[in-house]
């Protein structure tokens, strides 16, 4: 037997221990051993009971994930699981850490569980487009019942210990030795003093009608969903109330490998790949963090209140710093306002809220921030605002103090050089509400030093964020990005598209809401504010729609006056088509000369996309993104691009890079500046490779 599962025998029973670091994935060596140890202990007559544990921090937190899509290798986990069930002998699982998905069928095969009272249980196959294959959906209802089932598998969240206890789903909690106490309820089964549970005579099974109304409940409310795992799971947990639970198994094991090779399964594969990619920086291996314990906040603003936020949930002290008292106020006003509406709806206890309240302290002097280790500035989007606060902090922040900006397009060298300490300063670009969106755009200057790079990356962990690393261009990566998908939005309204049509499109591709609805919410005068930074060096032969400018003169800034793009009434959350902004694009096609055309649902996303897309690739041959992985966390983190697609980057492999080519090549022809694509596309087709080949490996 290979070493990623031992074998001893204590007294009358057979330990099987997994050690395959980090997690005890259940790669093919973990199984085949499994699989010999299990034979090895029902062959030997002086083992009376199995035990399955594991070394290191977990019992297996899942299949090894690289393995799906590949040829199957003898044996798999549902063989595995199998001969655990039919094993004459009892065999009891003993949980520690955090078992995941295949670790959890596992044990589900077992024909009893312990675990520690510290363990957490989780079936969080769904989140990667999948479902549990190896009983998963058979098991579970059989043990907690359909409705709770239904829970667990759907959510992909995990259980305490003393849930999965309450639910059934295990069946004692160890306090302190989970194998010894498995040990000893094996050999209780093993003389009959506890019996088995029968999965074939679960009591849920004699009340069919509730199992099967709990599937039609769930079913209804997936019915508008464009997600595959989620209905396929509704499906193998109603096969489990009408079938034997072998058959049952059959049909789930069908629906797993029917996912395993769906484009959303890849998609979400892939996603959870890049994830951790990219807080992976390899340059920076040796560079240690610097410490941070207090960080100060220039600007209380709705950024600067949210990075606040964020920063006390993570156990920071925060000096906040304003320029006037009235101001400051309503900052800390806003912060508590976010805490009490937390504690409002449950999502937080009171002493909890008064606690992080407690670190929070205002200041109208800058050089209350003296002792920070960190001082982020959240000023207005103003180069020369931005750059007096930098001459200020590098005077008073103290040595080894990392200055941040977090500016959502400027040029961050100009601050670092008014700061006078260019080597710790760094760009930390938080996306609005900061204590809320994962995503955070770490921006290096060549100057910024290892050390500083490196405490961002942590710091971002500690936040509980996704840093990625993005290179210096006005936008970064995100703003990039999703201009070009605005600007390819602005060109179709222009040419005939209506602002409804293409927020559907939007929508129905994946999007929470269109690009104009977004429009509406972040407000258009930011958006105007930066055509107007950049209009001295805007490309005279660019075309450039005027519409979102002729709105914000007319005061039409979005749903915080009540009108934008579409007409807010009362403060409504809905809005309603306007007349005057129909008649105000009409107006714009005229002077133009533009005679409008029809547009598809399929040509808006193809065009959305394929902007998207090209303006990705110019990022990668510009050396401002690492990798497209790390364009797809961007546009799924900071601007809601649907997660089951994976990216913009992912969808344009799955859609084919010569038919993206074929599009831009298509449009370039009128508008060649905007949509000439990038010489990647070329390299990539000629050698039939996809954007995944620039991926880390």
């Amino acid at each position: 037997m290979g070493e990623t599962v031992g074998y001893r025998v204590t007294g009358d029973v057979a330990l099987l221990t997994i050690g395959n670091p980090p997690v005890n994935a259940l790669a093919h060596a973990v199984r085949a051993g499994l699989a010999t140890g299990l034979e090895r202990a029902g062959d030997d007559p002086e083992v009376r009971a199995i035990v399955i544990c594991a070394k290191g921090r977990t019992f297996p937190a899942g299949a090894d994930i690289t393995e799906f899509g590949k040829p199957s290798q003898a044996p798999n986990l549902p063989t595995v699981c199998a001969m655990i069930d039919m094993c004459e002998k009892p065999v009891v699982a003993a949980l520690h850490g955090t078992p995941r998905g295949g670790g959890v069928e596992l044990a589900l095969a077992c024909h009893a569980r312990v675990a520690s009272a510290a363990t957490t249980i989780g079936l969080p196959e769904v989140k990667l487009g999948l479902l549990p294959g190896a009983g998963g959906t058979q098991r579970v209802p059989r043990l907690i019942g359909a409705k709770a089932a239904l829970d667990l598998i759907l959510s992909g969240d995990p259980m305490t210990a003393k849930q999965a206890l309450a639910a059934g789903l295990i069946d004692a909690v160890s306090d302190k030795e989970p194998v010894k106490d498995a040990v000893d309820l094996a050999l209780r089964m093993a003389d009959g003093e506890v019996p088995r549970k029968d999965l074939q005579d679960s009591p849920y099974l004699a009340d069919p009608q509730s199992w099967l109304a709990a599937v039609a409940e769930r079913r209804a409310s997936l019915s508008g969903s464009p997600l595959k795992a989620p209905k396929r799971i509704v499906d193998c947990i109603e096969v489990g109330a009408l079938m034997p639970l072998e058959a049952g198994m059959k049909f789930e094991r069908a629906a797993f490998e029917d996912l395993v090779k769906s484009d959303q399964s890849a998609a979400l594969r892939h996603v959870f790949f890049a994830e951790r990619t990219a807080i992976k920086q390899p340059q920076l291996a040796g560079a240690t963090p610097r410490t941070i314990r207090q960080i100060g906040i220039v600007g209380a603003g709705l950024m600067g209140a949210g990075i606040t936020v964020a920063c006390l949930d993570a156990g920071y002290n925060v000096t906040l710093v304003e320029r006037d008292i009235d101001t400051l106020e309503a900052g800390v006003e806003r912060i508590i306002d976010i805490y009490d509406r937390a504690v409002d709806k449950g999502r937080m206890k009171a002493d909890a809220r008064d606690q992080r309240i407690a670190r929070l302290s205002g200041h109208t002097d800058p050089g209350a921030m003296a002792d920070a280790d960190l001082i982020v500035e959240a000023v207005v989007e103003d180069a020369r605002t931005k750059e007096g606060v930098f001459r200020t902090l590098g005077r008073i922040a103290k040595p080894g103090a990392i200055l941040a900006t977090n500016t959502s397009y400027l040029d961050i060298r100009p601050l670092a050089a008014a700061s006078g300490r260019p080597e710790d300063v760094i760009g930390l670009h938080f996306f609005s509400p900061a204590h809320v969106m994962p995503l955070l755009e770490i921006i290096p200057t060549d100057d910024s030093a290892k050390d500083v790079q490196a405490t961002a990356f942590a710091l971002a962990r500690q936040l509980r964020k996704i840093g990625v690393r993005s290179g210096m261009t006005d936008g970064f990566i995100g703003n990039r990005v999703n201009s070009a998908y605005r600007q390819a939005a602005e060109f179709m309204l222009e040419d005939g598209a209506s602002v409804v049509e293409i927020d559907t499109a939007m929508r129905d591709f994946g999007f929470p809401m269109g690009p104009f609805e977004v429009s509406d919410l972040a407000g258009l005068d930011i958006a105007w504010a930066r055509r107007q930074r950049l209009a001295a060096t805007r490309n005279p032969s660019a075309r450039y729609v005027a519409i979102p400018d002729r709105l914000c003169e007319l005061g039409r800034l979005g749903r915080k006056v009540g009108r934008g793009w579409y007409t807010y009434p009362r403060g409504a959350r809905s809005g309603q088509v306007d007349p005057e902004v129909t008649a105000i694009i009409a107006e714009e096609r005229v002077f133009q000369g533009i005679e409008p055309q029809k547009f598809s649902r399929e040509d808006i996303q193809q065009q959305c996309l394929a902007a998207m897309v090209n303006e990705g690739a110019k990022l990668l041959d510009e050396g401002v993104a690492r990798c497209p992985s790390d364009i797809d966390v961007v546009m799924i983190h900071g601007f809601a691009y649907p997660r089951w697609r994976g990216g913009p980057m992912q969808t344009a492999d799955a859609e084919g890079l010569f038919k993206i080519k074929r599009d831009l090549e298509r449009l370039a022809r009128e508008e060649p500046l905007f949509w000439t694509p990038s010489p990647r596309f070329d390299e990539l087709v000629k050698n039939g490779l996809g954007f995944a080949s620039l991926n880390p490996k």
